[in-house]
């Protein structure tokens, strides 16, 4: 992929943001297909244990509820530019993707949400108390765990995943495309590119 996107990029004369999206909304034809076929529907969701890929998912929110671009991609995933690198703040969306995320996981009657989050970036442990306080609040069956490596957890749960990161989608059995979901049902007037072709 490195190789690839550095050839392209040189030929087109793209700048480093450029390079980036055409990386996040890339993908082999055989990929893209994998994961569309283990894409569980929307309304599956009801009466399932899912996990959530915790920073996946709220950066994206975040991104769409700021006005940030966001990218659809060639697997359907909606994916944003950011990246989190060891550390995370909570921004003016921040409680506002968690309880979007939170009224649309209700109208869907999932059995549980587990989130997890990456124990090694900063402030994670912080942005769990919000999620599990405001879960409590409303009375919504999720909780919150910070771990070292959440890629291995959701692969090991044998559950639905909540995420757009490429490197779960390629091994994982099942997964729900809700970024995609929430953007499109709740925020269609965010920036949203489309990169598919």
């Amino acid at each position: 992929m490195k190789a690839s996107l550095k050839i392209v990029g040189d030929r087109y004369g793209l700048r480093e943001r450029q390079r980036l999206a055409a990386g996040r909304a890339a993908c082999s034809d055989a990929s893209r297909d994998r994961r569309i076929d283990n894409c569980l529907p929307i309304p599956k969701v009801r009466n399932e244990d899912m996990v959530i890929d915790g920073f996946n998912l709220i950066i994206t929110i975040e991104a769409a509820l700021g006005g940030g671009v966001l990218l659809l991609c060639r697997d359907g995933c909606i994916r944003d530019l950011s990246s989190v690198h060891g550390s995370y703040r909570s921004v003016i969306e921040t409680e506002r993707a968690i309880l979007l995320i939170g009224e649309a996981l209700q109208k869907l009657e999932p059995k549980s949400a587990k989130w997890l989050l990456d124990k090694p970036v900063s402030n994670s442990g912080r942005l769990a108390r919000k999620i599990k306080d405001l879960g409590v609040e409303r009375n919504w069956p999720w909780s919150v765990e910070v771990v070292f490596n959440p890629d291995a957890e959701i692969l090991s749960s044998g559950q639905p995943a909540v995420t757009s990161d490429s490197s779960i989608l390629d091994r994982t059995v099942k997964w729900v495309n809700f970024n995609c979901y929430l953007i499109k049902q709740y925020l269609p007037g965010s920036w949203v590119v489309d990169l598919r072709a």
